[in-house]
């Protein structure tokens, strides 16, 4: 595949998504990409193309992996919702059920389902924390468990950006004893064949495309309340950081994914298609849907755009992607995004390396997903 041209491949009825794909590469839209779609667990498009760095001189291959941001909490959530579904997890009992410590300082009633819909009170670090202990699980976790609210928890969302994954994530690790990386490893990556990885081992490097920085100041210079600040600046969200090796090995479970198109949109398959994927089950069709109860409807205090949440994803509403009732999203700071939509059975992915300065998903990935939406219709 020299010069960074496109690769993989399309069903003819998606022609026109190949196109537009290229030309997104041509025009420089993109500087390299991968989009992906499943249809009742079937794969109908694998592109990928460009060029993993900026100065084009690795060409963006099948194998090319990139950080994903915040598209990684849907892999969190996925994992949440497999150990509820298994009763191991319930979504309306409090916090300090399975964390103790966490119900200091008037978060006894903080409940599960409050750290999924980014409605906990914790959308940040409230004292300033050196970027160091990110990856730092214990001293994140403890911190947290530590904090007061920042406003009334479950009354409005705050986009936890960075403290969902260690709030969820040591659920899951009080619950079942290993971190959200292994089990996310060992129960879905693994036996779906996904390249998608929340910790990469360092033999995996040499894969990996470097992230474009958006212009200008990105999410910090947004940062106007308390709540938005602790969120987006404590510590600063640094693009370079995704090069370094601590930063792709940590268990970063809200930010720190990595992974292309094809992972994303396979291992996301497994709630499209009522819980089944590559002929194994696993989670019931029931438990899938959990994802779709809405949790909080409002004005997020961080976004400052109207969002509703489920189960750690997005769901239809006027600023949503997503398609219809049946369906859910969420994505990545810089693009990268999925969605589900159970109603089609379909799930729709793309991740790329020429950030935006959007928080979750841009026009990139919407005008690829409307030409699927389109194709189906067809």
């Amino acid at each position: 595949m020299p010069d960074g041209n496109v690769g993989g491949m399309v069903d003819d009825k998606f022609a026109a998504v190949r196109e537009q794909f290229e030309k997104n590469l041509s025009d420089g839209t993109d500087i390299g990409a991968s989009f992906c779609v499943t249809r009742d667990g079937e794969t109908v498009v694998d592109l990928w193309g460009g060029w993993a760095d900026e100065e084009r001189t690795r060409p963006w291959e099948e194998d090319t992996i990139v950080n994903v941001y915040s598209t990684t909490k849907t892999m969190t959530a996925l994992t949440a919702l497999w150990l509820a579904d298994q009763g191991k997890l319930d979504f309306d009992a409090p916090v300090a059920e399975y964390w103790p410590e966490f119900a200091a300082n008037g978060k006894e009633a903080v409940k599960v389902s409050h750290l999924m819909s980014h409605s906990a009170g914790l959308s940040g670090w409230a004292d300033p924390l050196d970027k160091r202990v990110l990856y730092d699980w214990e001293q994140a976790t403890n911190l947290l468990a530590a904090q007061a609210p920042l406003w009334e928890p479950g009354t409005a969302s705050g986009y936890h950006a960075l403290t969902q994954g260690y709030l969820v994530g040591e659920v899951i690790r009080r619950i079942d004893g290993r971190t959200v990386g292994n089990v996310f490893r060992e129960e879905f990556a693994e036996p779906l064949g996904a390249d998608f990885h929340i910790g990469l081992p360092a033999s995996e490097d040499h894969r990996v495309a470097h992230l474009k920085p958006p212009p200008g100041a990105g999410l910090s210079g947004a940062a106007q309340s308390e709540i938005q600040r602790v969120a987006f600046e404590n510590p600063g969200i640094d693009v370079s950081e995704t090069r370094t090796r601590a930063w792709r090995g940590a268990e970063i479970p809200a930010a720190g994914g990595t992974g292309n198109a094809r992972s994303i949109a396979t291992v996301q398959a497994i709630l499209a298609n009522g819980g089944v994927m590559n002929g194994k089950r696993f989670l019931s069709e029931a438990g899938c849907r959990m994802a779709l109860e809405c949790q909080v409807d409002g004005t997020d205090m961080v976004l400052g755009i109207p969002v509703r949440f489920g189960l750690g994803y997005g769901l239809s509403g006027p600023m949503s992607p997503a398609l219809n009732d049946q369906s859910m999203f969420w994505g990545g700071y810089g693009g990268s995004i999925v969605l589900v939509d159970m109603e089609n059975r379909m799930t729709i992915a793309y991740a790329m390396n020429r950030m935006e300065g959007t928080t979750t998903g841009d026009m990139r990935a919407i005008t690829l997903a409307a030409l699927v939406w389109q194709a189906m219709a067809g």
